[in-house]
């Protein structure tokens, strides 16, 4: 099996991001300004899309398309924030069908340029944490994120709240849109019980949709954008490209699937 070097543009593997799908338009048109940044960053890189469900083109026909013109192999970055069902079975499963070369990279958090993110998408709402000390008392952040059932995700989530408290210097609460606990309207009951009157909610998402949406009217005060377009996500994502490329330099891409 061949292993791909990081600085030969012939044999380097395509980066195929992986998005959800969403209903709402506003979603894909994100995601492919989104990409168009990473091209600018990698230019030499071939860069392609892929999504999950509900908006085309699908990771499968994607797939399929690159090994109809010929190329090697790809890395899969999955556009989702921590490990849940997509990163550990959907998206592996898809690969392991691919009849090219496949390799699929870590989810995008946690990460400390994804809290680069959040803190300059707060920022821009009009989040300032107080400078007097009783002030910031009184401040919290929610940090509302998709959710999932995965134990793993939920940690994963924990940990970006931690980092994002230690930029802001205030508590920031994890809380889910679905399958997890608490929501975002407790996460705000809570820190209310706990003389946090002085809530932002920090919009961990990877662009606008129902969940995004949903969260931000909960906020009693501020609300951030989704992620979006952003050049630390672009960062991230050729981030977790070429980390899973320097594992394949000692652990070959997954081979072709048999015909």
């Amino acid at each position: 099996m061949t292993a791909y070097p990081l600085n030969d543009r012939d044999t380097r593997p395509a980066l195929v991001v992986v998005a959800h799908g969403s209903r709402d338009p506003r979603a894909l048109s994100t995601v492919r300004r989104l990409l168009d940044r990473v091209r600018v960053l990698r230019p030499d890189l071939p860069v392609h899309l892929g999504h999950i469900e509900l908006n085309a083109p699908l990771l499968p026909d994607t797939l399929a398309g690159l090994d109809a013109h010929g190329t090697g192999a790809a890395v899969l970055v999955p556009l989702l924030l921590s490990r849940g069902h997509h990163v550990k079975r959907d998206i592996p499963e898809t690969a392991a069908g691919a009849r090219l070369h496949t390799r699929v990279a870590a989810p995008l958090g946690p990460h400390p340029l994804l809290v680069d993110v959040l803190h300059a998408r707060l920022t821009e709402a009009g989040w300032r944490t107080p400078a007097d000390p009783a002030a910031r008392r009184a401040g919290a952040v929610v940090l509302a994120a998709a959710g999932s059932r995965d134990p793993e995700s939920r940690i994963d989530t924990g940990r970006t709240a931690r980092l994002l408290a230690e930029r802001l210097g205030v508590p920031v609460i994890p809380a889910y849109a679905s399958a997890a606990s608490p929501t975002v309207p407790d996460a705000v009951r809570a820190l209310a019980a706990r003389g946090r009157h002085r809530v932002a909610v920090a919009s961990c998402f990877s662009a606008p949709g129902r969940f995004a949406t949903e969260c931000a009217a909960a906020a009693p005060g501020i609300a951030s954008a989704p992620l979006g377009v952003h050049e630390a996500m672009a960062r991230l994502l050729l981030h977790r490209y070429d980390q899973a490329l320097r594992t394949s330099a000692t652990a070959p891409l997954e081979p072709a699937a048999a015909v």
